[in-house]
Parts: structure tokens; sequence; C-alpha cells
């Protein structure tokens, strides 16, 4: 009889998976910080006003703009809504006559983004960018894509189960 293998992670694993943890944990908690002190945005709003900003006329349907930011409807309606008593963004039927709504970048919304991006790109360069070589970045970014990959490989097979 085949031994199963252990569910536990080996130390080699166990390592890496918790050094990638505490860097993100600790990385994504310092930037959000200094996000919400330079422009009073959180994270969850910049994230918004990134995608939609990026999208074509800066609107986007709120079905995919939950999809990228991998965020169950809920969440995105509440955070969506908090955002549009700021007037950040506004919420409007797809123009395409297609059920649902597009979150739309307001003027404000567009100006928030303009003036937090530079700053946030900043912090993103001294905490992180910084801290790795050109050759170190290059693998990062191999790295990060062979787990996307996979992710969505995985999603896909669960799928058809």
């Amino acid at each position: 009889m085949a031994k199963e293998p252990t569910p536990w992670l080996n130390e080699r694993e166990a390592r890496a998976w918790r050094g990638f943890h505490d860097m993100r944990t600790q990385l994504l908690s310092r930037l959000g910080r200094q996000l919400q002190a330079d422009s009073g945005l959180s994270e969850a709003d910049f994230e918004v006003l990134v995608f939609v900003s990026e999208a074509p006329d800066q609107r986007l349907r709120a079905v995919e703009l939950g999809r990228r930011l991998g965020w169950e409807k809920s969440r995105l309606s509440k955070q969506v809504s908090r955002m549009e008593i700021r007037g950040l963004v506004s919420r409007e039927e797809c123009r395409s006559g297609q059920r649902g709504a597009e979150v739309v970048l307001t003027p404000a919304g567009r100006r928030a983004i303009k003036a937090a991006a530079p700053m946030h790109a900043v912090e993103i360069r001294r905490l992180f960018v910084g801290a790795l070589t050109p050759e170190q970045l290059d693998s990062l970014t191999e790295i990060a894509q062979a787990v996307l990959d996979n992710l969505e490989r995985v999603a896909r097979e669960d799928a058809s189960d």
C-alpha cells in the first residue's frame, strides 16, 4: 500500500509560504496606511478607482469590476455605495443595454486617483521595488505569473467537476 503524502508543508515550503505571507501582510498594511494618510483613500477605494480609470470611457460594468477585484457582489456594492456618497464614482445603467450597472468615474474620482497614484508609486518603490535587484524583480514577475496561471488552471478544473 502506498504511503499517503503528509498534508503538512515541508520546511522549505513552509519557509517560502510564511515569507510570502508575512511580506504581503506587512507590505500591504504599510502601503494602505500611507495611502490613507497621503490621499484619504482606502486601499479598496484606490483599487476601484484604478480599474475604473483604466477602463474605456472610464466606466466598467459592475460585474466585471467585481471579477477583476476578486470581490463578492455584496462587497462591491457596499464599496461603490460608500464611494458614491463621497462623489468618487457613480452607478449608471449599462449603455450597451445589457442588464446591470456600470461604475463610472466622476470628475472628483479622476482628481483623487491622479493625486494619489504618484504618491502611491513612490511608496511602492521605497518599500518594495527598491529592496530588489532588477533580476529579483524579473524572477518575482515570473513567479507571480506561474502562480496566476496555476490558479486559472485550477479554477477551470474546478468548474468542470
